[in-house]
């Protein structure tokens, strides 16, 4: 390869090529806008890495148009119903709990907020299917083996340096727009001196330490498939180990936590291979091991995810443990957010003050999960030595042993020790892996959308696990099945595609109206799609939507093209401010001409008129 530099021109330059990278680079090709994706490996992930893909990933993956790739390569939600705490994977079971919107005490709830199911698969198997597809589309470029070395951003764009990994070469690319996509040790973020919060753990924290984690091929089919899950937690820090599930049953994750000073001697293979035995606890079961790997706790968010022409997503930008599925779906959350907001910027639509909303939007939802993240894990590696198994300080394993045995005593102390399990169970593991509030029910409080006045009605329990459907602006659309010609469908396939979408009822003609005069002020199109009307093709046959769209039936609900709810208007009388709403959501400034108080809560006359429908 000559080392002579080239210069390359794209619209948007996308540096990193994991979860987040390649969700704004599918996006961006779906709605037509090329761009080029730079990672410094050559190749996508080569290990598990992130596997719980949740409901509201797996509809995002449903509007770019992988969502029957995905389930038909995952292990299905089914096979993921249970986690079990265990001394090993042949030994005594300890404690089960319900997981993933899967188990029988919340499958309901789950099924009922989306169409989608939450699934499990590892990222080496997840981003090839992101990339063929990004290929297939033709739209983007994929350079691997391609680094970021530097940029430098000014008021018509960005420049970048980039250094081939094989040969050497440097070359510039000159980008409109920049999204930073390049991990916990992102030169974007640096780059840019992003501030952060929390700490960067450096495994000496009491709680947690130093974790290793070894990819391994084990057929442990005949401990696992009468319990399926994706977790196997190996409470005993001496000699267990936990499990989490690559392809069932016969391909693993397993890991551990170690002291610093034994980190090293930990790492060696076959150290390792007896540990993991231990952990089976059936010295029959044979074990490669393929891949070996460590990792520090991490709890780090950034106060603001860029600035100008570039901004962060991903890892880049919040960096916590893999406790509750939750990194990997809030970094492919904010590649989705970011990508329509280039769109229509790179369209002239939309003024500089909408990719503002980016990190007012994804940046308070970033900084929470963290947090929930590393509260997880201090509560299943701290909380339930201390506070459930009663073990104050460093136990010997001879200790450990012992009170795991307590726990299945007959007596009183056995008693005791279980029903401290049993709230345990209740408060922390339910809510840490059935949070349905923090998977699908986050809600952006302001950004590019018209915020409501006054409060909502409450969430029931933990506002990261209780889910109230609402067409509160910031909110997702609410998910409801309904019918378009002879098919059943989500209210969610009827939004998204890079489009506004605009769901009405009787009183169309006016909407219809609206949004033409919107178009020719904005020049975005706003899909009128009436719902239960006697006429139309989308139909309401069980009330479904009625009931959830909370407003009248001549009302409507703007739906951004990330199925984000822009506004909500109470009924046709509001239709006249349909093109300053636009205009405001497309960041030019007329807030002070909306009306926000267009809405209320359903009345009971309203409630009663949805039912004629």
């Amino acid at each position: 390869m000559s080392s002579e530099s080239y210069s390359i021109r794209t619209p948007v330059l996308i540096a990193g090529a994991g979860p987040a990278g390649l969700a704004a680079s599918l996006a961006l090709s779906r709605y037509g806008v090329p761009h080029i994706v730079l990672e410094r490996f050559c190749d996508v992930a080569n290990t598990p890495r992130a596997h719980i893909t949740n409901q509201r990933t797996m509809e995002i993956f449903r509007d770019l148009g992988i969502e029957d790739d995905v389930m038909a390569e995952a292990t299905p939600n089914a096979m993921m119903w249970s986690n079990a705490y265990i001394t090993t994977m042949a030994g005594p079971e300890i404690l089960r709990s319900d997981a993933w919107g899967a188990g029988e005490d919340h499958i309901d709830r789950y099924r009922r907020a989306s169409p989608c199911q939450s699934v499990n698969i590892s990222q080496h198997h997840l981003e090839p299917i992101m990339a063929r597809a990004i290929e297939d589309a033709g739209v983007g470029e994929l350079r691997y083996g391609h680094d970021l070395q530097d940029f430098v951003q000014d008021e018509t764009g960005v420049t970048a340096t980039v250094r081939e990994m094989h040969g050497g070469a440097h070359y510039t690319i000159r980008a409109d727009y920049m999204i930073g996509t390049d991990g916990a040790r992102s030169i974007v973020a640096t780059k840019l001196d992003l501030p952060f919060d929390g700490h960067t753990a450096d495994g000496r924290d009491s709680d947690i330490g130093e974790v290793v984690y070894i990819w391994i091929k084990a057929d442990l089919t005949r401990y696992c498939a009468h319990r399926p899950g994706t977790m196997y937690w190996g409470l005993d820090p001496h000699d267990g180990a936990t499990f989490v599930m690559v392809k069932p049953w016969t391909e693993w994750v397993t890991g551990f936590n170690v002291p610093p000073a034994q980190v090293n001697s930990e790492l060696d293979p076959e150290a390792l291979r007896a540990r993991i035995a231990r952990g089976i606890g059936d010295p029959n079961v044979a074990i490669e091991i393929k891949a070996i790997s460590r990792w520090s706790p991490n709890r780090m968010w950034a106060l603001r995810y860029g600035q100008g022409r570039v901004w962060c997503a991903g890892d880049a930008v919040h960096r916590h443990p893999p406790m509750n599925g939750l990194g990997s779906n809030t970094s492919i959350a904010d590649g989705y957010n970011v990508a329509w907001k280039l769109k229509l910027l790179l369209d002239g639509h939309a003024a500089p003050a909408l990719l503002d909303t980016y990190d007012t939007e994804r940046q308070p939802i970033g900084a929470r999960v963290v947090d929930r993240a590393f509260s997880s894990l201090v509560a299943q590696f701290g909380t339930m030595f201390r506070d459930v198994l009663g073990m104050k300080g460093e136990a010997s394993p001879e200790e450990i042993a012992s009170r795991i045995e307590a726990l299945r005593d007959d007596g009183p102390s056995g008693i005791a020790l279980r029903a401290g399990f049993e709230r345990f169970r209740t408060n922390e593991l339910e809510t840490a892996f059935n949070a349905l509030g923090i998977e699908v029910g986050y809600r952006y409080e302001g950004g590019a959308l018209i915020a409501e006045a006054g409060q909502e009605a409450g969430i029931e329990g933990p506002p990261d696990v209780g889910y109230v459907a609402t067409t509160r602006p910031g909110a997702r659309l609410p998910h409801a099945w309904i019918e378009r010609g002879l098919r059943k469908i989500s209210t969610l396939d009827l939004v998204g595609r890079g489009r506004f979408t605009l769901l009405t009822g009787p009183g169309g003609d006016a909407w219809v109206q609206a949004a033409a005069n919107s178009r020719r002020e904005t020049g975005v199109d706003v899909v009128v799609i009436p719902v239960g009307t006697r006429y139309g093709f989308v139909r309401d046959p069980l009330n479904h939507w009625s009931r959830q769209r909370q407003v009248d039936a001549d009302g409507a609900v703007l739906v951004r093209p990330d199925g984000h709810v822009a506004w909500r208007a109470r009924d046709v009388s509001a239709a006249s401010q349909l093109t300053e709403v636009m205009r405001t959501v497309l960041g030019h400034d007329h807030k002070e001409r909306i009306d926000t108080a267009t809405v209320v809560e359903p009345s009971d006359r309203q409630v009663a008129f949805a039912h004629v429908l």
